[in-house]
This record gives structure tokens, sequence and C-alpha cells, in this order.
């Protein structure tokens, strides 16, 4: 996804720098994706504190990455709880009032229920495209520029499957 949101930026004129930390995606860890855009951008990192948005695919990866979020950033959450390794262990318990918690501490946040778009959409591998298609709302890209991103970026054969989930994450709201 973060892939996609450079191509629909630079198509629109930005410079855009990206960085990506893959922390044991394999075994169920997050993948960090800071994309920066603008005029003109040296860093490709976002320091904390600072980001416009942050997006997480699940509840519990919002806790870890609210430090980044500047004071009035908006926060994009699929509402899917994912246990870590502890948890899934048994070893500790998954918190129980996240979602509550964002409610009352972050001013800007959308908390959304991807399950019945993932279905539609035809694969729960399309979260990240679901979640940029809410992302979407919130910026200055043009429905031709996202698509064409999508496209560029994606194997031929998974790009009607891509536009769906990118609508179909357009046209969720909390």
């Amino acid at each position: 996804a973060s892939k996609i949101l450079m191509e629909a930026a630079m198509a629109a004129g930005y410079d855009v720098k990206e960085s990506e930390v893959h922390g044991m995606a394999q075994r169920g860890g997050s993948v960090d994706c800071h994309v920066r855009y603008g005029e003109k951008v040296y860093s490709p990192l976002i320091e904390k504190g600072t980001a416009d948005f942050v997006v997480c695919l699940e509840l519990l990866e919002t806790m870890r990455k609210l430090e980044y979020l500047k004071g009035d950033g908006m926060i994009i959450v699929n509402r899917e709880k994912i246990d870590p390794a502890p948890v899934a262990a048994g070893l500790e318990k998954y918190p129980a009032d996240i979602e509550d918690w964002l409610k009352a501490n972050v001013k800007k946040h959308l908390v959304l229920d991807t399950k019945a778009a993932l279905k539609e959409a035809g694969s729960v591998r399309a979260l990240n495209i679901v979640m940029l298609g809410a992302l979407s709302n919130y910026l200055e890209f043009t429905e031709e520029q996202w698509a064409a991103a999508i496209r560029a970026l994606v194997k031929e054969k998974f790009v009607d499957m891509n536009l769906k989930a990118f609508a179909l994450g357009k046209a969720l709201k909390a």
C-alpha cells in the first residue's frame, strides 16, 4: 500500500520518500512504512509527533505507533484484533479497552470494521488496500491517480480485486 501511495503522490507532482522496516512480519510482527511527500522531502523517516496520519491494520498496533501522530493528526485503524504471540500463548491478555481509549484520547480517529469489505473484495489479504482506500478520503489525489498507481504496481490478475478493495475502503465509515 505504501508503494501505491508513493506512486499516487508522484503522479500528483510531489517529491516522495519512503522507508519500510519489516519486524519479523513473517511471524506476525509489524511492518512499519513511512511515506513523506511534499514540494521537497529530504528524509524518508517521520519523526515522532509529526505524522499527519497513522494507519494501522490492527488495534494493538495503533497503541505502539501513536507516538508518531501529531496533535491534530488522524488515526485510521482496523477494528480487528490480532493476538500477538504472548497473548496467543496465554502468557498475556489482549488489552480490552483500546478502542474506547482511542475515542477518548485521539481527537481525529476512524475505527473501521473491514470484515464485510474484505469479504466483498474477495480476499482478507486486501486489508492494506481497503485501509488505503479509507485514507484516500483525506488526501488530495484524484481517483485517476489512485487507479493508475494500483494498475502500475499490482499484478494484472489482482488489479480488479484491488480496485474493488480500494473503492470499498473509500466507502467505509466509522
